[in-house]
């Protein structure tokens, strides 16, 4: 039986509320993350994905919250990132109502902290974000793409490719792939990149950022995208889930309608 492409709603949550911006800046709110879940639930969203911004300690405090809201409300799957440096706090979302918990940041500096995840909650639960993008005049890669930090602002030198395909071996179940060349700017995932990827790994890969249009959703699933993410389209009422989902369907793409 054919996998559908899944259609993942992303809410930025800062203080409490969505965000969004263009490459991580000049964010603007977007209402109430709980009542925003709810919404894309209804509207037929596959999985809700929750990002936490700030990920300070009253951040955290305040995530541990809305997920555990959320999870109250909403009955698709969840997932939650942002500032997770521990098995400890994977466990904590886990408890709170998450069903997956993406890592970035932590398993770059320690990228054994995937193996101790998934050794404890197997790797169904792991999803790893990778804030991808082109290789800039003097720092280059082998693959074209590098990995950065700080919502796209920090090099890091790490080759994208290089760092997915070891994380897959560390027991990833997961890989949340984010253009950050494209993200906010709604002109289309990095399709290339994409590719890129999805040739050489072989968990799941969610496409995420530049999405605009609904065909932008269908190039994403022909090069190769499991499951597709947007933000900023859902939030300001630009498209809505059903009408990405018929866009797939009507490529001969397998949803859940």
């Amino acid at each position: 039986m054919t996998v559908a492409v899944r259609v993942i709603p992303c809410l930025d949550v800062d203080a409490g509320r969505v965000v969004k911006g263009v490459n991580f800046e000049n964010l603007t709110d977007a209402g109430d993350p709980v009542e925003r879940a709810r919404l894309y639930s209804e509207q037929g969203a596959d999985e809700i994905t929750f990002l936490d911004v700030s990920a300070s300690v009253q951040g955290r405090a305040t995530m541990y919250e809305v997920v555990s809201a959320t999870a109250e409300n909403v009955f698709v799957p969840l997932t939650v990132g942002g500032g997770v440096r521990s098995v400890d706090d994977v466990a904590r979302l886990l408890e709170r109502g998450a069903d997956k918990v993406s890592v970035n940041t932590a398993a770059l500096a320690d990228p054994d902290l995937i193996a101790r995840v998934t050794d404890r909650f197997g790797n169904q639960v792991l999803v790893l974000s990778v804030d991808a993008r082109r290789c800039q005049q003097g720092v280059c890669t082998q693959s074209g793409y590098e990995v950065t930090t700080h919502g796209g602002r920090r090099s890091t030198g790490i080759d994208a490719l290089e760092w997915t395909i070891r994380a897959c071996e560390l027991g990833v179940g997961e890989i949340l792939l984010n253009s950050m060349d494209a993200d906010g700017v709604r002109e289309g995932f990095d399709v290339d990149m994409l590719r890129t990827i999805r040739e050489h790994v072989s968990v799941p890969v969610i496409a995420s950022g530049g999405a605009g249009r609904c065909e932008d959703f269908v190039q994403a699933a022909a090069a190769g995208a499991d499951a597709v993410l947007a933000a900023s389209v859902f939030h300001f009422g630009l498209l809505h889930i059903h009408e990405v989902k018929q866009a797939l369907k009507n490529a001969h793409f397998p949803v859940r309608l």
